[in-house]
């Protein structure tokens, strides 16, 4: 009989696990706030490896509380984001991870590396890009004609602010 169990078990298809979000903060990690970035990815056509392409320059985006929609800051280049008390951080990527929809940007982890002023920003240690929408460079339009142009193409996506565990 244990035989036949395991034999049935054997030939039952096991499921995948699902894969781990590299995104995902540190075990432990604790929400500060979140916003919902609505604004650009500015790309610029630049010859690399021989060929023009559309190259990542930087986020032009507002921040919005999500409940509310009231405007809570903003998001620019660096990674960097300046909250609306004037706290601010900028940070690194040190995770990406493609969007579960395929005509959007990644989604990141970035680990802050400064922080300015004193308020909501002040103590945080990691923001996460998630739920992204749009943003990504178009496939063509950059050709040798083109070359030192740049490109706004809108984006949506959430950050969420967290704080180290305690």
């Amino acid at each position: 009989m244990q035989f036949l169990l395991s034999l049935l078990l054997a030939l039952v298809p096991m499921q995948a696990a699902p894969a781990a979000d590299a995104t995902a903060p540190p075990a432990g990690a604790v929400v500060v706030a979140t916003a919902v970035g609505s604004g650009v990815q500015i790309y610029a056509c630049q010859v690399q490896d021989g060929q023009p392409q559309w190259v990542f320059q930087a986020p032009a985006a507002d921040l919005f509380d999500p409940q509310t929609r009231q405007h809570v800051g903003v998001h620019a280049a660096g990674p960097s984001w300046t909250w609306a008390d004037g706290s601010a951080l900028a940070g690194t990527v040190k995770a990406k991870q493609a969007s579960p929809d395929a005509h959007a940007i990644p989604w990141l982890l970035v680990e802050v590396h400064s922080t300015g002023s004193e308020g909501v920003l002040s103590h945080v240690a990691w923001v996460r890009r998630s739920e992204t929408q749009a943003g990504q460079a178009p496939a063509t339009g950059c050709d040798a004609s083109q070359v030192g142009t740049k490109l706004n193409v809108p984006y949506q996506a959430l950050y969420t602010f967290y704080r180290a565990a305690q």
